[in-house]
């Protein structure tokens, strides 16, 4: 028997997430996901009047394409993304990797050749189209978030199903605030930096894109980031697990970073392009089911009392400028149980240990557990 909550996420991704309208071209990638969970998602879409179109790929065969990715190979397969992008109106991506590092010994000069030619199609699926992502519930995520299996499933649930409309209405007074700053200053453990986010938009993010979702973001200033930061959740990227990464700016450039792991590894990803060596996305997160990090950057970035300040490409919704083949979410959680920190806009502290100031934003505060 179906899971009864595949039908109900599949309606609400449909529905509420993107919307999807009488004859729009409706893109389903997913990577390892349940045939049942599939089905419900063409169900759903056929419900809404949409086309569905199926988009299946598995993590063990992309890494062994991009272990021999050739210029040629990937120009093809650029043009081939970019095309399918360009043809559909709606795009929903499921992944549900069973191994968060299956593709941690690609080679980096192979990655680099795969991100440079997916990008043109990534970014006219964020800026163009509508879209949404969401991660699986696999035993390999639980084990990251140290859950057994079933609890697992009823938090992921919990989260992807929560009330977007009652957390939108905080979100939106973020907005508000965070349009009306100019500087900002975040301390904590390892970190006291500043930046100015004066004259760019700040963007809702409550149920719409990714999901589990539940942050707002904007960008800073590109050249205006001076200090250093320490994210304390752990991190992938490209498949290969970064922990404890410092990063320290001047004139918003990163000019020098540290890490527990490779940081030969991680300073390649910096030096990808000039934009990967500055700030493209500054955001708080809010959704306040999610507490831990679990290296899934789709949780990661919601967790109630975090913010992430992301290396590499800027959104066209909250532009500076910075434009990369990068797009990092580094998490910094401010919660008293790793290590608390502060966030000021223009001098007035807004959150302190994870809590909002403004007894308005109670919503967006951590839920106890």
């Amino acid at each position: 028997m179906t899971d009864p909550r595949y039908k109900q996420l599949a309606r609400q991704i449909v529905g509420y997430s993107v919307k999807v309208q009488p004859g729009e071209h409706v893109n389903l990638r997913m990577l390892d996901i349940p045939d049942a969970m599939v089905v419900e998602l063409i169900r759903a879409v056929r419900e809404a009047g949409g086309i569905p179109h199926l988009d299946l790929t598995h993590s063990l065969l992309n890494r062994e394409l991009q272990m021999g990715a050739t210029e040629e190979q990937y120009e093809l397969e650029g043009r081939y993304r970019l095309q399918r992008a360009e043809d559909m109106q709606v795009h929903i991506c499921f992944y549900g990797d069973s191994n968060s590092f299956e593709s941690s010994d690609v080679p980096a000069e192979r990655m680099k050749i795969v991100t440079r030619h997916m990008r043109a199609a990534s970014d006219l699926t964020c800026n163009k189209r509508k879209w949404t992502v969401l991660a699986w519930p696999t035993p390999s995520a639980a084990q990251a978030a140290g859950m057994d299996t079933e609890a697992f499933e009823d938090f992921y649930f919990r989260c992807c199903l929560a009330d977007y409309g009652m957390l939108r209405r905080g979100m939106e007074k973020i907005k508000a605030m965070m349009e009306a700053t100019d500087r900002v200053r975040i301390v904590g453990p390892g970190t006291d930096l500043s930046f100015s986010i004066k004259g760019i938009p700040a963007i809702v993010c409550a149920g719409d894109c990714n999901v589990p979702d539940g942050e707002v973001y904007t960008a800073p200033v590109r050249d205006s980031v001076n200090g250093v930061i320490t994210y304390n959740a752990p991190s992938v990227y490209h498949g290969a697990p970064f922990d404890r990464v410092q990063f320290r700016f001047e004139r918003g450039r990163i000019v020098e970073a540290h890490c527990s792991g490779d940081e030969k590894k991680l300073n390649a990803i910096l030096d990808t392009d000039e934009g990967a060596r500055y700030i493209g996305e500054f955001a708080l997160g809010v959704n306040p089911y999610i507490l831990k990090p679990m290296r899934d950057i789709l949780f990661d970035e919601k967790i109630a009392g975090s913010f992430h300040f992301t290396p590499g490409q800027s959104y066209e919704e909250a532009p500076n400028g910075n434009s990369s083949a990068v797009h990092w979410d580094l998490v910094c959680i401010q919660r008293p149980d790793y290590g608390g920190g502060e966030i000021y806009f223009d001098d007035v502290l807004i959150r302190k240990d994870g809590v909002f100031i403004d007894p308005e934003l109670a919503m967006l505060n951590p839920a106890q557990e």
